[in-house]
């Protein structure tokens, strides 16, 4: 998901290519996501754009903005895979969209596209928003251009690190510390406390700082805090100087060795020497630097520490799939119980029983009860059956 420095990236290529220029023309799509949860249509950000010159463009952790000549002003979030492309320009950077090919920036308009806008100079600019899986939001905004960090969704989103330095302060970040008893990973990810920060700009927070991401935020000393404070600010200013680009990072960073999880080319270790390991707190997965990021407090006890295992799938910065069950096991771990089930004799396999009531469903059109299961509270549960990203059919949760 782009964080605060793919933001700044983005909104630092619009000051360049929009801001100061007229709108001649806007098209959008009608998509019930981007556009209809914020309660706009595709329609009505076309109209608002539409022969209207762009004053300024602003960033606030993870949203940023368009201010037009009057109201309303657009608002957006990229969600998980949401851009700004320009044409002829390219305003991503290989390290981070792995996948965007050379032929997205040539191709106009890009695949995926969601809005897209033309200046009424010679020669024109030609801006569009992108979002493949659809979580980015789109919304527009009725208020005077100056006001509008003082409306939603802004207003309740936490101070910016890099461009609210009056308002994110060791003493602002020491107090939420010491009011909340959340796992300090959780307390970063957690928008209305501080904005921007994603899981990896996190993660490198944490190892910089040498804090464990399970331990809970109100255990650590005001030294302690001190030295979060100042990694923040260190790992933000730096990211967002860059632009986001990660091939301008200090090689040291754990940003350079995290990816992939054991991937296809993917690292394991630090260039000192430092072990990397992945540990899933509250749903989100952190990788840290165990021998160097030690707990001195309480830590969450929900947590689970993954192995570094190789992703089938070729994608070194999707972690590898994982199927949970009603045995709370992962698909490994139920493939080799699996394995481990007699073959003949005693009770079936899992593979023999499911071969058994293909074998026993009714024929067509005529009407059968749902399969069910017996679970250890004697409670019946639907089976349903889904397919993984390798194609192959497997037994799926368990619902009630």
């Amino acid at each position: 998901m782009p964080e605060i420095a793919e933001i700044a990236r983005a909104v630092h290529f619009l000051r360049i290519h929009l801001v100061g220029k007229r709108i001649a023309s806007a098209e959008a799509i009608d998509d019930a996501n981007v556009f209809g949860k914020v309660g706009t249509t595709g329609a009505a950000v076309a109209a608002a754009l539409k022969g209207k010159k762009v004053v300024s463009a602003g960033t606030q952790g993870k949203y940023f903005w368009l201010t037009l000549e009057k109201p309303p002003h657009l608002v957006m979030h990229f969600g998980m895979t949401g851009w700004i492309h320009i044409k002829n320009d390219k305003t991503a950077y290989t390290n981070y969209f792995k996948k965007m090919e050379d032929s997205e920036y040539t191709v106009w308009p890009p695949k995926f596209w969601k809005f897209q806008i033309t200046t009424d100079e010679k020669p024109a600019v030609e801006i569009a928003f992108t979002d493949p899986r659809r979580f980015g939001r789109v919304r527009l905004v009725d208020c005077p251009g100056e006001d509008i960090r003082q409306h939603s969704p802004l207003v309740e989103n936490g101070p910016d690190p890099v461009v609210d330095k009056d308002r994110f302060t060791e003493e602002y970040l020491s107090g939420k510390m010491k009011s909340r008893h959340v796992p300090i990973k959780a307390l970063l990810l957690d928008q209305t406390m501080i904005s921007g920060i994603g899981n990896w700009v996190a993660d490198e927070t944490l190892y910089h700082a040498k804090m464990h991401p399970e331990q809970y935020c109100d255990d650590f000393s005001d030294t302690e805090i001190k030295k979060l404070y100042d990694t923040i600010c260190y790992v933000c200013d730096l990211a967002v100087e860059k632009l986001g680009d990660s091939d301008q990072f200090p090689e040291h960073w754990l940003f350079n060795h995290r990816w992939g999880k054991g991937g296809k080319n993917s690292s394991s270790k630090l260039p000192n020497g430092e072990k990397l390991s992945f540990i899933t707190v509250g749903g989100r997965t952190s990788c840290f630097a165990p021998a160097i990021q030690k707990k001195t407090g309480r830590v969450t006890a929900n947590a689970k520490t993954e192995p570094l295992v190789k992703e089938e799938s070729g994608d070194e910065n999707v972690p590898p799939k994982k199927v949970r069950r009603s045995t709370g096991k992962t698909a490994e771990e139920e493939s080799a119980h699996e394995s481990a089930l007699p073959e003949k004799g005693g009770k079936p396999t899992r593979k023999a029983a499911k071969s058994e009531e293909k074998s026993t469903t009714p024929a067509k059109g005529k009407r059968s009860k749902p399969a069910s299961s017996e679970t250890s509270n004697n409670k019946k549960v639907k089976v349903e059956t889904v397919a993984d990203d390798a194609g192959r059919r497997r037994s799926g949760r368990l619902r009630k």
